[in-house]
C-alpha cells in the first residue's frame, strides 16, 4: 500500500493509480469536468477561455481532458489543440488523422518487414562459441 500526500489539498490518502489527488479531490474534479461538458453542450462557440473563465477550471485542465479524449469539441467551434506530431489543430486527442494513419503504416512496415539476415556469416558461425587470445 502507498501512503501518498495529495498534490492538491495536502493530506495523506492511500494511492492505486492515476493521478496523485486523494478521493475527496477526485470528486471535485469529476464534477468540474461534468460543469464542464454541460456547458460546451449549451456554448458550442465559446473559447477556451470563456470554458476556464465561466467554470473555474484552468485552460491545462481543459487540454487534458481534451488530450484523454474525454472532450470533444464540434466542427463549428473555435476550440481546438495542437497534433503533438505536426502542430496542426485538432477537436480531440493528442494526434490528427494523417499522422495516426502515418503511425500505423510505418508499424504495419515494420512488422511485415522479414529479419535482415547477415550473408557473410554462415549459421554454424553464428552458434559456435568463442574465446579470446590472451597473447
Amino acid at each position: 500500500m502507498d501512503v501518498r500526500s495529495c498534490r492538491n489539498c495536502g493530506r495523506l490518502f492511500n494511492y492505486l493509480q492515476g493521478p496523485p489527488i486523494c478521493p475527496a479531490c477526485r470528486k471535485k474534479l469529476e464534477d468540474k469536468f461534468e460543469r464542464v461538458k454541460d456547458y460546451i453542450r449549451e456554448h458550442e462557440t465559446a473559447t477556451m477561455q470563456e470554458i476556464s473563465d465561466d467554470n473555474d477550471v484552468s485552460v491545462k485542465q481543459i487540454k487534458q481532458w481534451v488530450r484523454e479524449e474525454r472532450l470533444t469539441f464540434t466542427d463549428n467551434s473555435p476550440v481546438g489543440i495542437e497534433c503533438e506530431n505536426c502542430g496542426a489543430m485538432i477537436r480531440t486527442g493528442r494526434f490528427c488523422d494523417a499522422c495516426k494513419n502515418k503511425m500505423a503504416s510505418n508499424l504495419k512496415k515494420m512488422y511485415e518487414m522479414p529479419p535482415k539476415e547477415d550473408k557473410g556469416v554462415r549459421q554454424r558461425d553464428k552458434d559456435r562459441m568463442r574465446f579470446l587470445d590472451k597473447t
